[in-house]
Formats: structure tokens, C-alpha cells, sequence
């Protein structure tokens, strides 16, 4: 069976749907409709770019569990994606969307110009489970209450599931270099609250 023209769209076009829809806000079963039968990759593109926008505090959180819902079904093989209702009729406000999505739809334009499947043992039955499983990690990342700590979780997030709707295997490993940068700053950043935390409780507790 042919896929609808809806499917066959490229992702910045409905992308620009989503960031001049009427309405005053959008809810996460609409965007997962703009998408009609697309697979997991689309909609884990859609909510890791979201969390790149400048949305109000908390906003990050609504994005960020139906990543950790569909990053396990990407593992597992699932054939289509699958979020719970209470998920499905979150809603966000449009004006919110309008500050920054597009200005990501006009970058994304330009990606799609020049990416193209390449690489394919990248995306075979193992290299998908990979990435789900990758997706999962920055995922619990990004529903953390971490000040400024989403922006990079994010791009690796959408930069890992486009190369997984594009096939293009040099996204892909951009997208695990992101992974690994944000993953050691991160780290980096937990050492070194934990030794001043420890600093602090030495220098107040009695000796």
C-alpha cells in the first residue's frame, strides 16, 4: 500500500504546520497526527526538538516522557508508536512554539538539502536498538529539573532520531558525538557540585 502524501511530506514542512497552527495551543495528540502513520523516529525528532525551543520552565518535562515511552519502543522493534492519553492531551501554547520553531524549521530546510542514506549498517536491527537505547539515556536527562542542562541532550536526541528517518549514517554519528560531549559535561558538572558540597558541609560541620 503507498504511503498518503501527509507521510511523503519532508519534516520541516510539517514542522511549518505545527509553527503557525491557529489555534492558541497544540496538543501532543495533534502532533502526533500531523504525522499520520510516520515511524517512532519522527515523533522522538519532534518532542527532542521542542525541548531545544525556549519554553517556559517545565516545558522540557512535557517533551521529555513521551521520549522515555517511545525511545523503549524503538528497542523493542515496536511498529508504530504508541503514548498514553494523559501524554496525548497535553497541550502547549502556540505562541511559545512560534518564539523559536521557525527559525529550527528554516535550519532544518537546509539539513534536509544535503542529507541523504549513507552509512546503512548503522541502521540495522542492532544500530536502532543503539540508538533507542542512547535516546532513553538523554531522555531521563532531559525530564530532570537540570537549568541549562537540556540544550545538548536535545540536539543529540534530534539529531539521532533525523538520521534515523533520513538513513544518513553521518548524522547519526554526529548525533553519538553530542551524546558523548553532553554526557562528560554532565558528569563533569555533578563532580564538581558533589566536592563543593562536600567543601561546604567540611567547613561548617565541627571538627
Amino acid at each position: 500500500m503507498p504511503e498518503s502524501p501527509e507521510i511523503q511530506r519532508p519534516l520541516s514542512a510539517v514542522l511549518a504546520d505545527v509553527a503557525y497552527h491557529e489555534g492558541e495551543r497544540i496538543s501532543v495528540a495533534e502532533l502526533t497526527q500531523l504525522f499520520g502513520g510516520r515511524a517512532i523516529g519522527a515523533l522522538l525528532f519532534v518532542f527532542g526538538l521542542a525541548c531545544l525551543l525556549p519554553l517556559p520552565p517545565g516545558a522540557t518535562t512535557i517533551f521529555g516522557f513521551p521520549l522515555v515511552l517511545l525511545a523503549p519502543q524503538l528497542i523493542i522493534g515496536a511498529a508504530a508508536p504508541w503514548l498514553p492519553d494523559g501524554i496525548r492531551h497535553r497541550t502547549i501554547s502556540t505562541s511559545d512554539l512560534k518564539k523559536g520553531l521557525p527559525r529550527l524549521v528554516g535550519a532544518l530546510r537546509k539539513v534536509e538539502a544535503v542529507s541523504k542514506p549513507r552509512l546503512a549498517f548503522m541502521f540495522g536491527p542492532v544500530g536502532e536498538r543503539l540508538i533507542g537505547v542512547v535516546v532513553l539515556v538523554l531522555a531521563l536527562v532531559l525530564i530532570l529539573p537540570i537549568p541549562g542542562g537540556n540544550m545538548l541532550p536535545a540536539l543529540a536526541v534530534s539529531a539521532l532520531s533525523f538520521a534515523l528517518i533520513q538513513r544518513d549514517g553521518l548524522i547519526a554519528l554526529l548525533g553519538y558525538l553530542i551524546a558523548v560531549v553532553s554526557a562528560s559535561i554532565l558528569v563533569a558538572a555533578a563532580h564538581i557540585i558533589v566536592r563543593m558540597f562536600v567543601h561546604f558541609w567540611a567547613v561548617i560541620s565541627p571538627a
